[in-house]
């Protein structure tokens, strides 16, 4: 028996229907959530909607700062990306929102919670297993894996003759999701992967034809693996990211279009923008250049890829993401610095970089005179690694 239901909701197609459906299909009440994370939207209408299309109650929580700081500053800590390429934008946006569905699910005393994520895509698996693993008795309503709805088309059409306002068309080309780090666009004329994306589609980045002829330089300071400040100037750190979006978009830089393995199964072709979290992963990673032993480095390096797929799978709260966590973050306190960028014409060059404890050492490094590296040393070095080499050189009777 289902009494209360609280809804991540959007204002979008999917749970402005939800509403209505879910107080016939389950005889609840639904109370609304939605998370300001920087989409840009008026939020006070989203609301608005919400209730006049029968939620008994609507929340709107601004999470901006709590977003940046505390999921993806620390993703960004891990170095993320997807399958050498996505930064993860829509993935680390889920936990949050989770998380806040269950907080409001546990003030307001409600039985479930509902998202409008299909059954198709891996949203859905984000926002349960943050649940499960935050309240493991909460009962999760995922109407498109319940409802008759089986296309865009049949939900404009309940919301029409239910006069639930919407403004999707059966002609959209295409879908978006917008947080403060990023924006995503899939389906429709997307689904063709040899379809080069219209021109008009992107929102935060200006078309590289358009971006300055002279480059751009900025300097980005990081304490402990998190940007402080640019251009000297301290800012939030949603502030911070906002600010490199705005310097990144003018330049064209972030632009990606790939193929992705889903965790479903599924290959989907997504096209993101992703402005500031480029200019960030790349200049945090000049610092860490300096400021981390050669060996912590590469274990970090070694460890990304699962890091970033825990990320996308929605493991955040996983034990597994949490012990990663923890040693990334040990490590990241090293990571302090300055890095100097280029940005132009989408690209995003790292051009200078100094750390208070810096291991580099320009002694050691020079090729010119020095007397603290003996060279002669290094053919030692050489023969010891080369045992095992001719052992097994011997053992194919010098064959190459």
């Amino acid at each position: 028996m289902v009494n209360k239901i609280v809804l991540a909701y959007s204002g979008g197609l999917d749970t402005s229907i939800a509403i209505k459906w879910l107080k016939e299909t389950y005889n609840a009440e639904v109370i609304a959530f939605c998370a300001d994370l920087g989409q840009g939207e008026d939020l006070a209408a989203v609301k608005k909607k919400a209730l006049q299309t029968g939620a008994s109650k609507a929340y709107v929580q601004d999470l901006r700062e709590e977003f940046v700081r505390d999921y993806i500053f620390p993703m960004l800590r891990g170095n993320a990306v997807y399958e050498g390429t996505y930064l993860l934008g829509t993935s680390i946006a889920r936990p949050l929102i989770a998380k806040k569905q269950i907080e409001i699910a546990l003030k307001e005393g409600a039985d479930a919670v509902a998202h409008g994520a299909t059954g198709k895509g891996n949203d859905q698996i984000r926002f349960e297993l943050t649940a499960y693993a935050l309240k493991p008795d909460i009962k999760i309503i995922a109407p498109w894996r319940e409802w008759a709805f089986n296309s865009r088309a049949s939900l404009i059409s309940y919301a029409r003759k239910n006069g639930i306002p919407v403004t999707a068309t059966k002609k959209k080309p295409y879908s978006t999701d917008m947080n403060l780090f990023h924006i995503s666009y899939e389906g429709g004329i997307l689904e063709d992967p040899w379809r080069e994306p219209p021109a008009d589609m992107y929102t935060m980045t200006t078309p590289l034809e358009k971006t300055p002829n002279r480059p751009e330089y900025i300097e980005i300071t990081l304490v402990a693996g998190d940007p402080v400040s640019i251009n000297g100037r301290k800012m939030s750190p949603a502030k911070l990211l906002h600010a490199l979006n705005e310097i990144g978009g003018r330049h064209g830089i972030g632009r990606v279009d790939i193929v992705e393995n889903r965790y479903v199964g599924i290959k989907s072709r997504g096209v993101y923008e992703t402005p500031g979290g480029t200019i960030l992963h790349a200049g945090r990673k000049a610092v860490e250049s300096l400021t981390l032993d050669r060996e912590v480095k590469h274990l970090l390096d070694s460890l990304m890829p699962k890091y970033a797929e825990l990320v996308y799978y929605g493991y955040w709260f996983a034990p597994e993401r949490i012990a990663l966590q923890q040693m990334i973050d040990s490590v990241q306190q090293k990571v302090s610095g300055t890095v100097r960028l280029k940005l132009y014409k989408g690209n995003c060059l790292v051009v200078g970089r100094k750390a208070p404890g810096s291991l580099y050492d320009a002694k050691l490094a020079t090729f010119e005179e020095e007397n603290v590296y003996n060279q002669k040393d290094a053919e030692g070095f050489i023969r010891l690694n080369a045992l095992r080499l001719k052992a097994n050189s011997s053992l194919r009777g010098g064959d190459v």
